[in-house]
Formats: structure tokens, C-alpha cells, sequence
């Protein structure tokens, strides 16, 4: 546990866009936390990361950052197949964990990742990034203060329009484990279990329409085996149902980078949607009205003691800094970090019995599996 004499000192694994774009202004605008160290496997990378982070200590080691006394956290974004062995190793170091999602290849590997935390005393936690969207957390507050009746249908869709030359490491099994199914339906399974509970039985399929034969630069590459293309049907143990599709081939759902994706749940009493690129709003309506945009009450834009200005930076960039403020209060006060080890498990399990489903074409019945 770190002290209140010195700042929860955090080191990154993995330096690349997504620790520049959450995790290091998340860390750099809560006074708890000091960014102290960085490791990647890109020398040249680590050199650049100096100036732009302002950091000396760097390494291509992650086993140093993990045994080095002077760190109390790591938040590990590193590719799929690597979190589960770096994981390990840093709760074997006494460090707090914060890791990428999905947690690892397959539910026994982040059950291994989970009980090693468990073992070391460390705060876990699953970077689900889109828990922390102010629409998110007002729906979550209308949904369990009853607002919206008994939920009954959850929605969700996730289209992106990416490019069909390769993924790199995230387009093959052996090192991101699923495509789409892992890299962006994962997150809304989580989603939907924050808001709904628990699901008991699902059917899913996961397809591939690239072969993303061919990298950027026009250079040929090993064709990918993993899907562009994954949906599921889910029935909740509250009785409610769930349907997600998410796919990285939807032409023209561009917008600017961020790509369509709206979740919904259709209540007894009222319908409310959540749209990602305008995380400040919900939609909402009752029988004899259209569904129609309300804005996110003040007190719901951000955690009440987030460092965070909610009316500064894109709506849709800056809540992804709550992530590290909700690392750090996790580990000051003690307690278990939201979404931890647990919640990630949970998604995996879910993910992984799409696949089974798929392989199958049965429904699989997952009420047993889940922690």
C-alpha cells in the first residue's frame, strides 16, 4: 500500500497510443499519482516517451519494473498475449495492477491473473473504459433507481469503418486470442452486466470478411485468423434479454474516428440510449413520446472527487481519465478497484462461450461459470 508521504508511484507497460491517449493525462491530473517509469519493447519508442511523459526511467524489462521498490502501480497496455504473464509478475512485485482489456486469451488465464492478485493483496482492475462515460453512469443510476421500469431488452451496437490491410499482432489468435469479439464487444458485455446483472445462457457466431493479407506500407503479411465480425444473443438471469453486434467493416460508420456505437435498454416504463460520440447526453422516452435527447445532469459528468474538469477536452476523450482516478482511490482507501479482476473474468467467460457457440451452434449455458 503506498504511503500518504510520497504520490502512488505508477509505471506504464506498454507505451504505445492508449497509455498516451487514458493513462498518462489521467496520471498527470491527479495530485495522488506520479508517473515514474515506462517499458516497451520499442527502444525508440521509449526514447521519444522521455520528453513526451518526462520520465528517465524506461527499460525493455517488464520483470525490472516489477521488482524495482520504487513502484507501488503498473497499468499494463501491452498486446493480448502478454498481460497474463506481466500481470503475474507484477502482483508477484506487490504492485497494483490496472490492465488492458480483454485481461488475457482465455477465462483460465485471467483466473490465474485474478487469484495471483488475490494472493498478493493488490488492487486489480479491468481498464472498461466506457463505465466511466457520463452517459453511462446516469443510465446506470435511472436503470437501479427504477426509473425506466423493469429492464427488458439490452442493445448494442459497435460498427467501425478500419482500413482492410493488417491488424499486426491483434489480427491472430495466438496473440489477441478473438477479434472483434475481444477488442470491442468484450467492453459491452461488461457493460451490460453492469446494468442488467448477470447473464445465464447465450448464443453467439463470430465471422471474418478480410483475410488483412497485406500491411499498411503494401507489404505482403500471414493472413489473419481471427473475426471482423462478432454478435451474440444473451438472456440475463433478471429474466431480460441482450443482443450485441460489433463489427470493423461497416462502411462509411467512420465519424471521425470514434465509429457508431449505441447501447440501449428497453424498460417497463421508459427506453434509454446511450451514444459513445456523445458521452454527455442520454436519449430517453415513454410511451406517447419519441425518445429525445436529455443532457447528463452535472453530478454524473465525473466521480465527485475526479480532478477532472468534465467541461474541458472532447466529451468523448476526456472521460477515459476517471479510469487512473478510480485506480488511485482504490488503492488509498483500500478497497477493491470497479470494475476489478472479477469483472474482466466475467467478460472473458462470456466471450469465450461465444466462441464455444459458435464452434458448436448450440447455446451455451453460463450461469455456473461466472464469479
Amino acid at each position: 500500500m503506498s504511503s500518504n508521504s510520497h504520490p502512488i508511484r505508477i509505471a506504464i507497460i506498454g507505451a504505445g497510443a492508449v497509455s498516451d491517449y487514458h493513462h498518462v493525462p489521467g496520471i498527470n491530473i491527479d495530485p495522488r499519482a506520479e508517473l515514474v517509469a515506462a517499458c516497451d519493447m520499442s527502444e525508440a519508442l521509449l526514447e521519444q516517451r522521455k520528453s513526451d511523459w518526462g520520465i528517465d526511467k524506461v527499460t525493455t524489462d517488464f520483470q525490472q519494473i516489477c521488482d524495482d521498490p520504487d513502484i507501488d502501480a503498473v497499468i499494463i497496455a501491452t498486446p493480448n498475449f502478454t498481460h497474463h504473464e506481466q500481470a503475474i509478475a507484477a502482483a508477484k512485485g506487490g504492485k497494483h495492477i490496472m490492465c488492458e482489456k480483454p485481461l488475457a486469451l482465455n477465462a483460465q488465464q485471467v483466473r490465474e491473473m485474478r487469484d495471483a492478485a488475490v494472493e498478493a493483496g493488490v488492487v486489480h482492475m479491468t481498464a472498461f473504459t466506457y463505465r466511466f462515460a457520463p452517459s453511462m453512469r446516469y443510465i446506470r443510476h435511472l436503470v437501479q433507481s427504477g426509473a425506466i421500469g423493469q429492464p427488458r431488452h439490452f442493445r448494442s451496437q459497435r460498427f467501425l469503418d478500419w482500413p482492410e490491410t493488417s491488424w499486426g499482432w491483434r489480427q491472430y489468435k495466438k496473440t489477441a486470442g478473438a477479434g472483434d469479439l475481444f477488442d470491442m464487444t468484450i467492453h459491452r458485455i461488461d457493460f451490460a452486466m453492469d446494468l442488467m446483472g448477470k447473464i445465464d445462457k447465450l448464443c453467439g457466431g463470430v465471422a471474418q470478411f478480410c483475410p488483412r493479407d497485406v500491411t499498411t506500407d503494401g507489404e505482403s503479411c500471414p493472413p489473419s485468423d481471427v473475426d471482423d465480425w462478432s454478435a451474440l444473443i444473451g438472456v440475463f438471469e433478471n429474466g431480460g434479454v441482450g443482443v450485441w453486434e460489433g463489427t470493423t467493416v461497416a462502411k462509411g460508420y467512420g465519424f471521425n474516428g470514434f465509429g457508431h456505437e449505441l447501447a440501449e435498454i428497453n424498460g417497463s416504463e421508459a427506453t434509454v440510449r446511450y451514444r459513445l460520440h456523445e458521452p454527455n447526453k442520454i436519449w430517453l422516452g415513454k410511451t406517447g413520446e419519441d425518445v429525445a435527447p436529455v443532457d447528463v445532469p452535472e453530478e454524473f459528468l465525473k466521480p465527485a472527487d475526479s480532478p477532472r474538469d468534465p467541461h474541458e477536452g472532447k466529451p468523448a476523450d476526456v472521460f477515459r481519465y476517471d479510469l487512473v482516478w478510480e485506480f488511485c482511490s482504490a488503492i488509498t482507501e483500500g478497497r477493491d478497484a470497479m470494475p476489478s479482476f472479477d469483472h474482466g473474468l466475467n467478460a472473458q467467460i462470456i466471450a469465450d462461450a461465444v466462441l464455444e457457440s459458435n464452434e458448436s451452434a448450440a447455446w451455451v449455458d453460463v450461469a455456473d461459470r461466472l464469479v
